[in-house]
């Protein structure tokens, strides 16, 4: 299967059906003002937030906006030199001194079919074969997804990024409900043996990952989280699926932590949380952790 993004584009631009739903309020339990909070995708473009019904409103009533993290943090300097050093191989080592040579063999084949170019380029190689396993396979997540959708998708345009210009905009504060380092260590921080089975299994199972992709891309497009979830639940049973302790890491455990600190970023100020779509699912996603913590959460229609 093989999706053409026009068609994608076509869900996004006509809304889905009444029930669609991205974007919530979170009230009561002694909040003097409303907040909100917006699920976001980070291969949809940033224009796709005028589809969002009551995003505008949203942006109004509240008073400084909030995402996973601060989106300029991870653009400073320092923050670049530290991601670096979690994405890159120590001292000269290569992808030659982690994988097996069928293993090198590969992903050199890979990178030849899918860029037309491989490891024996020295740009390729300077830029590629000196990452981890893990950020390589992050790395051609994104290009597999823009093969697919050339010219559609600007990985400079996010959602989560267009949230924030807006409160600078409006002289208002942006903050994190974690740090980059969090967030960098969570993805790339992983053991080497478990790096490179990922980044096999991603080769292996390419169209698998597209059609995953696509999966979920509609769903959010159709703003639909019954269909995202189970979109994501599918994901869960896939040939690469995170592991049970992965899951727990990047998605339950995160969602307990953000729970714990918005009653008091919304007790101080009303907020627009901007913060992907998974974590808002399912009995311990943040809407429902937010309603057991005695918060009334409406969809915004």
């Amino acid at each position: 299967m093989r999706k053409i993004f026009a068609l994608l584009l076509l869900a996004c631009l006509t809304a889905a059906d009444a029930g669609a739903q991205l974007l919530y309020k979170v009230s009561g339990n002694g909040l003097e003002k409303p907040s909100y909070i917006i699920g976001t995708h980070h291969l949809c473009n940033a224009g796709f937030a005028s589809q969002v019904t009551g995003v505008r409103d949203a942006l109004v009533a509240t008073d400084q906006v909030y995402g996973e993290l601060i989106v300029a943090d991870a653009e400073k300097p320092d923050t670049v030199k530290m991601l670096s050093r979690m994405m890159y191989l120590p001292g000269g080592d290569t992808l030659r001194d982690v994988l097996s040579a069928t293993q090198y063999k590969e992903v050199d084949a890979f990178l030849k079919r899918l860029m037309g170019v491989g490891l024996s380029s020295p740009q390729v190689m300077e830029k590629m074969g000196r990452m981890t396993p893990a950020a390589l396979a992050v790395e051609l997540q994104k290009v597999i997804y823009m093969t697919r959708h050339m010219g559609e998708y600007d990985p400079s345009s996010s959602l989560d990024k267009y949230f924030q210009a807006q409160a600078v905009k409006n002289n208002e504060p942006v903050g994190g409900l974690e740090t980059v380092e969090r967030q960098g260590r969570m993805v790339f921080d992983k053991p080497m043996k478990r790096q490179v089975e990922a980044l096999m299994c991603l080769i292996h199972h390419e169209d698998e990952y597209a059609d995953s992709m696509d999966e979920l891309t509609d769903a959010y497009c159709s703003q639909d989280l019954d269909k995202l979830q189970k979109a994501v639940e599918k994901g869960y049973g896939s040939s690469c699926a995170m592991t049970a302790e992965e899951k727990k890491d990047l998605i339950d455990d995160r969602n307990d932590a953000w729970v714990k600190a918005m009653p008091g970023i919304m007790k101080e100020r009303p907020t627009f949380f901007a913060v992907g779509a998974a974590h808002l699912l399912g009995a311990k996603g943040v809407l429902q952790q937010l309603r057991d913590a005695g918060y009334t959460v409406e969809g915004v229609k």
